[in-house]
């Protein structure tokens, strides 16, 4: 039950996830929005503009319709005065080109945000199988896109038809009046009732949006098998990066445990916790600890120092206060000077006595350790 619920995708697409999808083309599209904006662009210009366009059309067709004799008995004369007019025609029109641009400019934006990819117009070997084919065609989301277009085609149709036949009787007034006044109005007759159209097309846009979002979503949702996948090649396998650790740790140990001969005194608990000091008054401002471990590692450079004659002292309070408070290579806390400086004291003196003799030094007994300073393992 743990692996079939791990292979459900029931989790939301992880930003890596969204970015791939992004790379191959594949966003959050919606054909409804982008036409409602090309056409809203579109009858907004026009309605902007009734006045200029009507003005140049209708001198258009005013020069068109007038019959000069002359221009009978020239053959060039037809061809030339269809481009002048072509070209007056263009002039008109480029400001609703131009808004009609920006907006196929500004429209991808609105949901998505423009986007070129190579992979999504390279070519796809897996498209040209008719089985596959058939299985998109009868598909829940062919068949979604079936039911919005027959439900668009009505919505449209029907506010289309309202608009016509209720306007009906301006367009029949229109053939008692002038060309010069009739084609302005015909003009501002056909943008507003395109407005009313496109009125219509934003409802569907409106529904549209978000049933695009809510299938791009779920089309891209993972399973926990994907995100774990996903985890392990973006952060790094986990198992391959503890190992990694353990080489790290393993090499730290090994140039730790170089230090240790070269060490002033080892303190131990006795056996749980060792730490190595070392001490050069001409170079250092206070002793530092140069190895420490506990357990096994605590071992090893107890070991170390017996085999390197490096002297080892018991003292299970300042060396669990070292182990707690100090860093490898760190100077001891100003607490503990008092402590180390006796501890330190008595190796110079055990280094006199064996090398002149005499009376053996005392071992330092209870040592100075602040409370602030002092580490219980078995309360932590």
């Amino acid at each position: 039950m743990a692996e079939e619920s791990d292979l459900e995708k029931t989790e939301p697409a992880s930003p890596r996830r969204l970015e791939k999808a992004r790379e191959e083309g594949n966003v959050a599209r919606s054909r409804e929005l982008v036409t409602f904006v090309l056409l809203a662009a579109a009858v907004a210009g026009l309605w902007a503009m009734a006045g200029p366009l009507g003005h140049t059309f209708r001198a258009s067709l005013s020069h068109g319709l007038r019959f000069e004799r002359a221009a009978a008995f020239d053959p060039h004369y037809m061809m030339s005065q269809a481009g002048l007019q072509a070209m007056k025609a263009l002039v008109a029109l480029a400001p609703l080109m131009g808004i009609f641009m920006v907006a196929a400019l500004v429209a991808p934006l609105m949901l998505g945000g423009w986007l070129f990819s190579t992979q999504a117009i390279g070519p796809k070997f897996d498209k040209l199988n008719p089985i596959a084919g058939l299985g998109r065609l009868f598909s829940a989301q062919s068949l979604a896109e079936l039911f919005k277009a027959l439900a668009k085609s009505l919505l449209i149709g029907g506010v289309a038809w309202m608009v016509i036949m209720g306007g009906i009787e301006e367009v029949n007034a229109l053939m008692a009046q002038s060309e010069r006044a009739a084609l302005p109005q015909m003009i501002m007759l056909v943008a507003r009732n395109c407005a009313l159209i496109v009125a219509a097309l934003l409802l569907i846009a409106l529904i549209d949006v978000p049933f695009q979002l809510w299938s791009y979503y779920r089309k891209l949702r993972m399973s926990r098998e994907d995100l774990r996948q996903e985890h392990k090649e973006s952060e790094g396998d986990p198992h391959i990066k503890a190992q990694i650790r353990r080489q790290q740790q393993a090499v730290a140990r090994r140039r730790m445990m170089t230090e240790v001969p070269k060490a002033d005194i080892v303190v131990t608990n006795p056996t749980h916790f060792a730490v190595a000091l070392k001490y050069d008054d001409g170079q250092m401002r206070a002793p530092r600890v140069v190895a420490k471990g506990m357990d096994l590692v605590a071992a090893r450079i107890r070991e170390l120092a017996a085999e390197h004659k490096v002297p080892v002292l018991e003292a299970p309070p300042l060396t669990r206060a070292l182990y707690k408070n100090t860093k490898l290579g760190q100077e001891i806390p100003a607490g503990l000077y008092t402590a180390v400086a006796e501890v330190l004291a008595w190796v110079y003196q055990l280094k006199r006595w064996k090398a002149e003799g005499g009376e053996a030094p005392r071992t330092p007994g209870e040592l100075p350790i602040p409370e602030s300073l002092e580490y219980n393992p078995s309360a932590a």
